[in-house]
């Protein structure tokens, strides 16, 4: 057996759960954004994954209408549940709409306590476990938000069928009131937000308000759709303007990779875990190399506050490439028109 590599292990606040610094995104297996991946693809890349210290493995329920939760827990099986922790999400009824295989479209939802109640039972038997180590609220919105569900929560924490739950904000990026009603109102010790470093907002706020409510951060889109791997594909069907800014500024932010002597993939990774209050990055990670690379960022030296400094500056002036270059607006359940402009906003509490 090959000697599991040591990493950083973080926690959610003050909570006893502990995960690994880089999780595996469990997604691909579930869905065909990334290319389609047999069982046995996806076994193999977590089992990779494992072998280079990363025991925290995010999937959901509707990743495949069950199948990433199926592969995800074949593979915990073979390396033993305790070695692991899982995390899923609920909120998608896909028993009743199945959706369309490869579709960007949202499906029904439902947070009632009943619901979540029966997509717990059947996402615990498709992984093979009796408990979650992190269970998320998929994609809601503030609209959904509602007393009994969150009370239902805290029951299945107490019954430890689920050790921390949270909600998971998106699909697209935004949804800052969310983040903040879920942690200051609800006590939730986990949201998950696209979060990197060419999309530094809500995320940064929603770090900031962590420390102070004692809960943490899940960044995914780590790599701004692949922008920061160096691996765009020029041919999809993305925004071209975001396509150009994004090579662009990956230009402007080379030199700290270079300096330090770390891929831009590791120097996305490591600005995200030099963030207070972040506690995972579930990374899309597509193949061994990815998955290596991610991993070995935690040990890579950290930035200097003088760089962390001009690189807040520089995103704060859009890496002075124009208005053009301006990050995407947020979405967002308050706003009358749906969306807010890019930008910091200082959290409703923050720890001196």
């Amino acid at each position: 057996m090959p000697t599991i590599p040591d990493m950083e292990k973080r926690r959610f606040g003050d909570s006893e759960l502990e995960v690994s610094a880089i999780a595996f995104g469990c997604w691909i297996v579930g869905v065909d954004w990334w290319g389609h991946y047999s069982d046995g693809d996806g076994i193999r890349l977590m089992k990779h994954a494992y072998d280079c210290g990363i025991t925290f493995f995010d999937t959901g329920d509707a990743y495949g209408n069950g199948r990433s939760e199926q592969v995800t827990g074949e593979f915990a099986g073979s390396v033993g549940r305790d070695k692991v922790q899982i995390g899923s999400k609920f909120g998608y009824d896909f028993y009743s709409d199945p959706g369309e295989a490869g579709s960007y479209h949202e499906r029904k939802q439902d947070f009632s306590p009943q619901f979540l109640r029966k997509a717990l039972e059947k996402s615990l038997r498709r992984l093979g476990t009796d408990y979650l180590d992190l269970y998320l609220a998929h994609n809601i919105k503030l609209p959904q938000y509602r007393d009994d569900l969150f009370a239902e929560l805290e029951k299945l924490k107490a019954e430890g069928k689920v050790r921390v739950w949270g909600v998971s904000l998106g699909p697209a990026i935004g949804w800052r009131e969310e983040g903040f009603e879920a942690m200051l109102k609800h006590d939730a010790q986990a949201v998950q937000t696209v979060f990197n470093l060419f999309e530094q907002h809500p995320g940064r706020e929603f770090c900031e308000l962590a420390v102070s409510q004692h809960a943490g951060v899940l960044a995914r889109v780590h790599d701004d759709r692949s922008i920061l791997k160096g691996a765009l594909r020029l041919d999809s069907a993305s925004d071209p303007a975001w396509k150009v800014f994004g090579l662009k500024k990956l230009d402007r932010v080379r030199k700290y990779a270079d300096a330090h002597g770390m891929t831009t993939h590791q120097l996305a990774c490591k600005w995200l875990l030099q963030q207070q209050g972040l506690t995972s990055i579930t990374a899309t990670l597509r193949n061994e190399q990815e998955i290596s690379e991610a991993a070995e960022s935690v040990a890579k030296p950290g930035l200097t506050q003088a760089e962390l400094n001009e690189i807040a500056q520089d995103y704060a002036k859009d890496w002075h490439l124009g208005e053009e270059a301006h990050p995407c607006n947020l979405k967002s359940s308050a706003a009358p028109k749906g969306e807010v402009r890019s930008r910091y906003v200082p959290p409703p509490v923050i720890i001196a």
